[in-house]
C-alpha cells in the first residue's frame, strides 16, 4: 500500500520521466527545425525572442495548472481568472509606480481567494474539478461583465508594464519570471516535505491519509497556488498587450491543460515535472506559430488541440493512478 504511494516526480527518480523529457526536448528542436525550414526569419533573433516573450503568460498559467494536476485537479477558471486580473489591475485608475506594488498584491490576493474558493468546492464539498471551476470560471466573467458594464478601461503604472514588455540586463523580465518560478517549483516540488505529499496525495489519496497526510489541505493549497500563478500570467499578459478588455486570456485555461498533457503531467494525478509542463508550453507556441506560418486555418488549431489530449491520455494511460 504504502510503496504504491511513493512520488514519482524526478527524472532521476524515474527513468520513464527522465526519456520522456528527452523526447519533448527532441520534438521542440524539431518543429523549430521545420518552422525555420519554412519560414528562415522564424529563426532570427528578434522572433525566437518575441515567441519566448509571448509564451511567457502561458508557461506561468501552464505551471499552475500542473501543480493542480498533480494532486488529481484541474483547472477551467485559468482564462477567466487572468482576464479578471487584468481587468482588477486597471481599476485603480493609476498611472503612479508607487502602486505598482499594492496593485500586484491586491490581484494577487484576489487570484488566491478563488483558488481557495475552488478547492474548497473539491475538496469539503465533493463538486468535482470540472464543474467547481466551470462554475468559477462562469461567475468570474459575470462579476467582470457586471463591473465593467462589458467595455473595460483602465490605466496601468508604467512599472507593472515591464512584467511584459521590460528587459533586464538584455534579457526579459517575463522570462526571468518564468525562470524563478520554475527553479522554486522544482525545490518545493524535489526538496521539501510539502512537494512530496503533492505527489503521493495525486498518486493515491487513500494511502497518503494512511501515513497521515492531510490530502484536501495539500489539494487546496495546489489550487491556490495555481490561482497565483494564473493571476501573475494575467498581470504579464496584461503588461506585454498593454490593454484589457473581458476577453483577456481567454482560451488559456484549455491551453493550459493541452500544454501540460503534452508535457507528460498525467491527468491522474501523481506524475508530471516542472521542465516537462515547460516544454510543453513552448511545443504548444511553436506548433501554433507552426500553423500561421503554412497558412492553414486558425481554428485548425482547436483540432490540433483536441487530437493532442486524446492522444496524450492514450500513451499515459498505463501511469494514471488506479
Amino acid at each position: 500500500m504504502l510503496a504504491s504511494a511513493a512520488p514519482r516526480e524526478s527524472g532521476r527518480d524515474n527513468p520513464v520521466l527522465a526519456r520522456e523529457v528527452w523526447l519533448l526536448g527532441g520534438v521542440l528542436a524539431l518543429l523549430v527545425g521545420v518552422a525555420g525550414w519554412l519560414s528562415p526569419a522564424f529563426l532570427g533573433a528578434g522572433n525566437l525572442g518575441n515567441l519566448a516573450v509571448q509564451a511567457a503568460p502561458l508557461c506561468l498559467a501552464v505551471l499552475g495548472q500542473m501543480l493542480v494536476i498533480l494532486a488529481r485537479g484541474l483547472d477551467l477558471s485559468v482564462g477567466s481568472l487572468m482576464a479578471t486580473v487584468a481587468v482588477a489591475a486597471t481599476a485603480f485608475e493609476t498611472t503612479s509606480n508607487a502602486m505598482t506594488l499594492p496593485i500586484c498584491a491586491a490581484t494577487l490576493a484576489l487570484a488566491a481567494a478563488v483558488g481557495w474558493a475552488n478547492g474548497w468546492l473539491v475538496v469539503r464539498r465533493g463538486v468535482s474539478p470540472f464543474l467547481a471551476t466551470l462554475a468559477m470560471m462562469i461567475v468570474l466573467q459575470g462579476a467582470r461583465f457586471a463591473y465593467t458594464k462589458g467595455a473595460p478601461s483602465g490605466e496601468l503604472p508604467p512599472a507593472l508594464r515591464l512584467l511584459g514588455t521590460g528587459t533586464l540586463v538584455g534579457v526579459p523580465v517575463s522570462l526571468l519570471l518564468v525562470a524563478a518560478v520554475s527553479v522554486a517549483l522544482v525545490l518545493l516540488l524535489h526538496r521539501t516535505t510539502f512537494g512530496r505529499r503533492i505527489y503521493v496525495t495525486g498518486t493515491n489519496p487513500r494511502a497518503a491519509a494512511l501515513v497521515g497526510i492531510d490530502a484536501g489541505a495539500v489539494t487546496i493549497a495546489c489550487y491556490v497556488l495555481g490561482a497565483l500563478l494564473s493571476g501573475l500570467a494575467g498581470l504579464v499578459l496584461i503588461g506585454y498587450v498593454g490593454t484589457v478588455d473581458n476577453w483577456v486570456g481567454r482560451g488559456y485555461e484549455l491551453d493550459s491543460i493541452v500544454a501540460a498533457v503534452i508535457g507528460g503531467v498525467v491527468l491522474g494525478g501523481g506524475a508530471g515535472s516542472v521542465l516537462g509542463a515547460l516544454l510543453g508550453a513552448l511545443i504548444l507556441v511553436v506548433l501554433f506559430n507552426l500553423v500561421l506560418l503554412l497558412g492553414l486555418p486558425v481554428e485548425l488549431q482547436l483540432v490540433i488541440k483536441g487530437l493532442v489530449i486524446l492522444l496524450a491520455a492514450a500513451v499515459h494511460a498505463t501511469r494514471m493512478p488506479r
